[in-house]
């Protein structure tokens, strides 16, 4: 994907550089930092996402590829809990990927919690102005059902707003189901959700749960990039966002979704570092 921008034209301030600098080195350490939000304007997401950007420059230059792009708070609960009215968003990195049924260090991103989402892949690029519905439906190849395995780079997930669009959306991994299927077969907004922990219910949900359709984040990802000047591109992945409450894991837990039309998809949790991925942890949907 082309190289994202924050969407603001505020200078890069010290406290911004600060921020950015305490989060990459949280993430490198695998320990967690203090929120960032005291060092940046309240509730300020120009800010927030000018230290997003500056940390996607640098891992980019460091060779991380970029490949598609999330979702965060689409859940309108979540939002009024963080004082916003819309989602947010981070980047997703080719190293960041895992593979339906594969197995995952816990350690391999901080504070892990798992989460149900649809992904979509891009076949077109998206550069019309003001994307619609029907635009993203011409411009995906196909949907896959997906777990993001979030985290978060800041201690006991202590996060408003301004710290998790900092901290890349609270990104960490994400698994893919590998059973493409066209969005003319399905309706996402009607797609039921439910996600098993050791063979136990732990959470369920729908795509309603998602701006009310996982197309409509889909909508505001592709226009907020249109607006920053790096609209999405033929390839990239986008997880539209959380189907429903997302939940702790642990060592030993196999968590599996199943989303009604698209399939399920499965990860497992290993208690040692044994796999060459990252993770960290939130309650509600990051």
């Amino acid at each position: 994907m082309s190289q994202p921008t924050a969407s603001t034209s505020l200078a890069v301030n010290e406290n911004v550089i600060k921020a950015a600098l305490q989060i990459r080195t949280a993430h490198q350490q695998g320990q967690p930092c203090e929120p960032v939000r005291d060092l940046l304007p309240a509730q300020c997401l120009a800010s927030a996402y000018a230290v997003q950007q500056l940390n996607t420059e640098y891992f980019q230059q460091q060779g991380r590829r970029a490949v598609g792009v999330k979702a965060g708070l689409t859940s309108k609960t979540v939002q009024s809990q963080l004082g916003v009215n819309q989602p947010d968003f981070g980047v997703l990195y080719a190293d960041m990927f895992i593979g339906d049924g594969e197995t995952v260090a816990l350690d391999a991103v901080m504070q892990p919690k798992a989460e149900a989402e649809i992904a979509l892949v891009l076949k077109h690029d998206i550069t019309v102005n003001e994307p619609t519905v029907v635009d993203i439906i011409n411009a995906t190849a196909y949907a896959l059902p997906a777990i993001e395995i979030v985290g978060s780079r800041i201690a006991n997930w202590d996060i408003n707003i301004v710290d998790t669009i900092a901290d890349n959306a609270s990104s960490g991994l994400f698994v893919l189901g590998s059973k493409p299927v066209d969005l003319k077969d399905i309706d996402l907004r009607l797609c039921g959700m439910v996600m098993e922990r050791r063979g136990e219910q732990v959470s369920t949900g729908a795509g309603l749960a998602c701006l009310g359709n996982p197309l409509n984040a889909a909508v505001w990802l592709a226009k907020t990039f249109v607006q920053n000047g790096s609209p999405l591109k033929a390839g990239d992945i986008i997880l539209t966002g959380a189907l429903g409450p997302m939940v702790q894991v642990a060592p030993g837990d196999v968590v599996e979704t199943r989303i009604s039309g698209l399939g399920s998809v499965t990860v497992a949790f290993s208690p040692s570092h044994t796999s060459s991925t990252e993770t960290n942890n939130s309650e509600e949907q990051a």
